[in-house]
């Protein structure tokens, strides 16, 4: 371009421009334009393309210079731009300078120069400070990663695979199938590709071809169908992968039973119009119904389209043996050994589908979490880049992420949305702590774990991969002989599906490990149930998971282990072996490791070659990760320096009575939960055991023609028969049988009542009804083939479910007057049909959701579906047994959460499993300290007080019951003890809850000094 071209051209835009703005004149009114324009330019998040906003402006599209008569405006450095408060224009300059573009936040700074109007200049300053501080956000947080040693372009690589794994995975396996089929076709390589792959792409194309064709007739008008409109909204590759993977993932995933699942959860599993209407800014109606529809019809394409063909060796014919994948069918629902009269409809996949699927369980687990990533509960961060900001953001960068898991419950989420950012800060902040603690694979436990895996399992509590075999059907016409071998061959099916659903759920934990294992560190992103309690939102692999979990998954910042953190990687093996030595006392349980060092070296040298001690743990694969951290530190010349990545956990003890030991300031009750220290630690299980006892030998003294429990109460106290102690005395001597024969029966004796007792209890402070606690006893008394008879072991579970209420009543009697004030509180306002709710004192509104259930009909193109639906009367009995229980969990939630934001200040590492809190080694006392102090700081508000005064303002024409009188306690001696901490895990075994034949058994046993070794694993 000339020189004179040039001047042409910056005339007339300097004309345009003086049209549109009247540089030199006066400002007579407000111009409304810049006004609007400044508002929409700053929302934007992303910068905005000079092309773009020529467009936005009104100007042509060929000239690329803008300016007015005396000055432009440019882009200038990121270290300019805080001048103004926006991103890359944030200057004016001269005309000769000018580099031919802008960016967002031009109309700002022209409304900046040219405006005379005050509302304009503020309403400008007022957008430019929002700006500011989302610029700041971006600034700090940056900062925070480079704070960890985190360099701006690792942030960014993090940031871009972050976006990658959310985004790319279904449009990955449509191209897989894609180009498998290409291949297929053109190198005949169907007969190499796995078997359950080869199904998959069988199914792919035609199944791609028939929902095009259903989208072309949308697009001609031809097809009014509700489900039309959003198939048509995405590639049909893309629908038929999520279509099979969607309805493959509930077959494999405990979903589908036996090999079929109910019609209603395929189609509502399918959530295409879900995920549609969210980009929606107005969302559609009928969402649930619409939704079912297209699940349910691409169920009914798929049914239609897939096909499968028996091996060769199989066929009876010369023809191929091609039969349908699926069928649709329906079942009846059965209600215990009797069947009623109403039916479902399921989908059944061919038996060779299901025997393919568990040949290859494996890769399809895999091929799954692949196409499934993008899904909201199989997402592991590998970057904590979001915070959480609102009800329904945070934790991905694109995927939806909610805070909170309402399960569809509406009142719920409506006071979660209405609720003040500022009342929810300390919430979002808890589970941004919990969501930024990094985790590893500890890869040689998960060496060990796949190499008991591929041979076999049924190891270490894995399940067995094979199946048991199936009883053959004998040859006879005996009815009782049918009869049996049908009772047999169904629980041999029975099993056989349970095998099967934990297989596929081994396989989900183990593809996420592999898949993880050479990352530095990844994020679990951190939601909450209802009452405030905080989950991780990935659910395959996580620290709440089971012994497998936990043992593949370690901190990935490790920290030097210390003296003391020596002492406490010590006590956490012997808590992790069990089998009564976590009732030791703490120099019990060091002494224990000591004994053992020689089994902890063979277990971390020779996991599977050795002699396999760890495997006797009760948490095995936990128990291997810290033989192998302590063999590293006991063999290096500094054992202290040596680096720790264990998490070390600190448990509660029967953590709801603690709770409400300091909601009613009861002394009695703190001591028997160790919240404030006593002459000893207590165990508040052999304490009720003691007086359970104490009861049924009262009972067991009374005439059994007035009182029908005398006999039951004499046989549950000779549960243990005097045959039994005798044979233990008889063998004491034997050397070769004392330790097998003490070890086992010694624990019967001691824990007996204990064990017996130990669940109902502890659910007891949670709401149990009696029917519960009734059954958790009679699973008890038939592990222990205490009654022969079955309608013994029930009339023995109900009296000693009566027996131990008493027991809890009068040792509890504080907590018991607060479970019944709830429980009057919440019968007088669900009886207006009103649903019982409160704030947590972290500001969290819950609120129970608790509602009768309506049945919606919804006739979709393969069967008519019978939806579940709320409606607005409360269901009063669930509203009252439920709220003392949750409200308690919802204090325990806050006390975890303050806990961790009190972890994050002072520079520890958290993690927490709601009443289990897990730091490393070196910092478990400091973890202990800031356990009490925060608990106490939670007790310190008038939390009781503050309820009812939030019921009497929400309901002020409903009269409520006086708080319960309380104690005397003074919650500063629960920071002058250790049972938050170091007390939860004192000694549980009270002397109190022997009898005086189990005590000479033990005097015998001591005074006999033979094998220390067996009498150390006993309680003593």
């Amino acid at each position: 371009m000339t020189s004179a071209q040039t001047q042409v051209l910056l005339s007339n835009q300097t004309k345009l421009f003086d049209q549109l703005i009247p540089c030199g004149n006066p400002v007579s009114q407000p111009f409304p334009m810049w006004r609007n324009i400044a508002k929409q330019a700053v929302s934007r998040s992303q910068t905005i393309a000079s092309s773009q906003a020529r467009s936005f402006l009104g100007f042509p599209q060929e000239p690329t210079i803008l300016l007015s008569k005396n000055s432009i405006f440019r882009s200038i450095s990121s270290s300019e731009c805080r001048k103004l408060g926006f991103r890359c224009l944030r200057g004016i300059t001269k005309t000769e300078e000018f580099n031919g573009s802008f960016a967002r936040g031009y109309t700002s700074v022209a409304e900046e120069v040219l405006s005379t109007e005050d509302p304009e200049v503020h309403e400008l300053l007022k957008e430019m400070k929002k700006e500011k501080k989302r610029e700041d956000h971006r600034s700090w947080r940056m900062k925070n990663q480079e704070d960890v040693g985190m360099g701006r372009s690792k942030y960014r690589n993090l940031w871009r695979r972050q976006v990658k794994i959310e985004t790319e995975e279904w449009e990955r396996a449509a191209n897989e199938y894609r180009e498998l089929l290409a291949d297929m076709c053109e190198q005949r390589l169907a007969p190499n590709l796995p078997y359950v792959k080869s199904l998959f792409l069988g199914w792919f194309e035609p199944l791609r071809d028939v929902i095009g064709k259903e989208q072309e007739l949308y697009r001609l008008g031809k097809s009014r169908a509700v489900y039309a409109h959003y198939i048509d909204q995405l590639p049909a590759d893309m629908v038929a992968v999520i279509t099979m993977h969607k309805l493959m993932g509930l077959l494999m995933t405990g979903g589908g039973d036996n090999g079929c699942v109910k019609v209603v959860h395929a189609a509502c599993s399918i959530r295409i119009c879900t995920f549609l209407n969210k980009t929606r800014k107005k969302k559609e109606d009928g969402e649930v119904e619409n939704g079912t529809a297209v699940g349910s019809h691409l169920i009914e394409l798929l049914v239609r389209t897939a096909y499968i063909q028996s091996p060769a060796n199989q066929q009876d014919h010369d023809l191929p043996d091609v039969r349908p994948a699926f069928k649709h069918t329906f079942k009846t629902v059965a209600q215990g050994s009797m069947k009623s009269g109403r039916k479902y409809g399921v989908i059944e996949c061919d038996p060779l589908v299901r025997k393919g699927l568990e040949k290859t369980v494996g890769e399809i687990c895999s091929d799954t979490i692949h196409a499934n990533a993008g899904s909201l509960s199989q997402m592991v961060g590998v970057s904590k880049l979001l915070f959480a900001v609102c009800y329904d953001k945070g934790a991905y960068l694109f995927l939806a992420s909610y805070i909170m898991k309402t399960h569809g419950a509406k009142q719920q989420r409506d006071a979660l949305k209405s609720a003040p950012k500022a009342q929810l800060k300390p919430v979002f902040e808890a589970l941004d702590t919990l969501g930024s603690t990094r985790w590893r694979v500890n890869k040689r436990v998960l060496t060990v774990v796949d190499r008991i895996w591929s041979s076999g399992g049924c190891t270490a509590d894995l399940v067995d991969r094979s199946d048991v075999p199936l009883p053959e059907k004998p040859d006879t016409e005996d009815e009782n002989i049918l009869k049996k071998w049908k009772w047999e061959m169904k629980s041999a099916k029975k099993e056989n599906s349970q095998r099967h659903s934990q297989r596929c759920d081994v396989e989900l934990k183990l593809s996420v490990a592999r898949k993880m294992k050479d990352e530095e560190g990844f994020y679990y992103p951190h939601n909450i149930d209802f009452r405030g309690r905080a989950y991780p939102m990935p659910q395959h692999l996580n620290h709440l998971g089971s012994d497998l979990c936990r043992g593949v998954l370690e901190f990935a910042e490790g920290r030097p282990l210390g003296s003391p953190g020596l002492r406490w990687l010590k006590i956490q093996l012997a808590n992790l072996y069990a089998g009564g030595v976590d009732k030791l006392s703490y120099e019990g349980r060091l002494a224990f490791t000591e004994n053992h060092l020689e089994d902890i070296f063979d277990s971390a040298d020779r996991p599977l070659e050795g002699n396999r001690w760890w495997l006797q743990a009760e948490d095995p694969f936990q128990c291997l990760a810290v033989c192998i951290n302590l063999t590293e530190a006991l063999r290096s010349p500094s054992p202290e320096t040596v680096l720790s990545y264990i998490p070390i956990h600190q448990d509660g003890s029967c953590n709801g009575f603690q709770h409400y030991a300091a909601l009613g300031r009861d002394t009695v009750g703190a001591e028997a939960v160790n919240l404030v220290a006593g002459e000893k630690p207590a165990d508040i299980y052999s304490e009720i055991a003691t007086r359970v006892l104490d009861i049924m030998r009262r009972d067991a003294d009374r005439d059994p023609e007035t009182y029908p429990d005398v006999l039951r109460a004499r046989k549950l106290i000779n549960e243990v028969s005097l045959s039994e102690i005798r044979f233990i005395i008889l063998n004491i001597s034997v050397f070769s049988f004392l330790a097998c024969t003490v070890k086992q029966k010694s624990h019967e004796l001691f824990n007996v009542d204990r064990k017996l007792l130990k669940q109902t209890v502890m659910t007891s402070v949670y709401g149990v009804t009696y029917i519960g606690a009734r059954d958790q006893i009679k699973r008890r008394l038939k592990e222990r083939s205490a009654f022969s008879d079955d309608n013994e072991t029930f009339g023995a579970a109900c009296y000693a479910a009566k027996v131990t209420s008493t027991a809890i009543d009068e040792m509890f009697e504080a907590a018991r007057a607060i479970m019944r004030w709830f429980g009057e509180c919440a019968k007088i306002i669900a009886a207006e049909n009103e649903t019982v709710r409160w704030t947590t004192p972290l500001g969290l509104p819950v609120v129970q959701p608790y509602l009768e259930m309506g049945t919606q009909l919804v006739k979709t193109s393969l069967q008519t579906l019978s939806l579940q639906r709320e409606t607005d009367k409360v269901v009063v009995r669930r509203q009252r047994t439920a709220f003392p229980p949750n409200f308690i969990h919802s204090l325990d939630g806050c006390h975890m959460m303050m806990t961790a934001l009190a972890c994050k200040r002072a520079g520890l590492c958290f993690a927490g499993v709601h009443d289990s809190f897990w730091t490393h080694a070196c910092d478990v006392d400091k973890l202990n300290k800031i356990l009490r102090e925060k608990f106490v700081e939670l007790y310190s508000q008038p939390i009781l007080e503050n309820l009812l005064e939030s019921f009497e303002k929400s309901f002020p024409y409903l009269d409520f019951p006086p708080l319960p009188e309380r104690g005397d306690l003074d919650l500063k001696l629960v920071l002058d003890s250790s049972s938050i901490g170091e007390r939860l895990l004192q000694n549980r075994v009270s002397s109190q809850g022997l009898n005086s034949i189990k005590r000479v058994i033990l005097l015998m046993l001591v005074e006999s000094t033979l094998c220390w070794e067996a009498l150390n694993d006993v309680a003593l």
